[in-house]
């Protein structure tokens, strides 16, 4: 069973329909939305501050979402992919984006709607970006977004959602 507990008297909230592997770690003021996956190693460590997630979005095997006490909260929107190893410290991720398999995003980075931010890229801390695709470290748009590309992030959350149904059967 997933280690789930309060810190300082608060305890994480788990939206409905969600899966949560049983070495994941969700600890204090963390609120995770609907249909949400937290894979296997990931860690939403709601300690020295908040963390939200919203609807549909999943955390890959090996993530960490955390904040800085008194200088930074973690939110993640609906229909985000973190993908495995990425480190998301204090950052606010919109809807619909997808940030690549061992990238950081550093406390109060904001990260639009509809971006992808490329496996192993860094936005440094209070970056505003806009919306495309960015990739290096510092991480530099590479290219702008679009349809296509909006709907490429938007499967790959879908493709979640059926993937964190295969694992609430297993449980059941």
């Amino acid at each position: 069973m997933a280690i789930i507990h309060a810190v300082n008297g608060i305890s994480p909230t788990v939206g409905e329909r969600c899966f949560v592997a049983e070495n994941a770690v969700v600890v204090g003021d963390v609120v995770i939305g609907d249909d949400c996956s937290i894979w296997y190693s990931a860690v939403l460590r709601g300690d020295v501050n908040s963390i939200r997630i919203g609807n549909r979005s999943n955390i890959q095997d090996g993530a960490v979402v955390h904040t800085t006490h008194e200088k930074s909260v973690a939110e993640i929107g609906d229909d985000v992919t973190v993908g495995h190893n990425a480190i998301i410290h204090g950052a606010k991720v919109g809807n619909n984006v997808l940030v690549g398999m061992g990238a950081i995003l550093l406390d109060n980075a904001v990260i639009p709607d509809n971006t992808i931010v490329a496996a192993g890229a860094i936005v440094l801390g209070n970056t505003v970006l806009e919306p495309g695709v960015y990739a290096g470290a510092p991480a530099k748009k590479v290219k702008d977004s679009n349809a296509r590309l909006v709907e490429m992030v938007r499967q790959n959350a879908t493709d979640y959602l059926t993937y964190k149904d295969w694992f609430i059967k297993i449980e059941n």
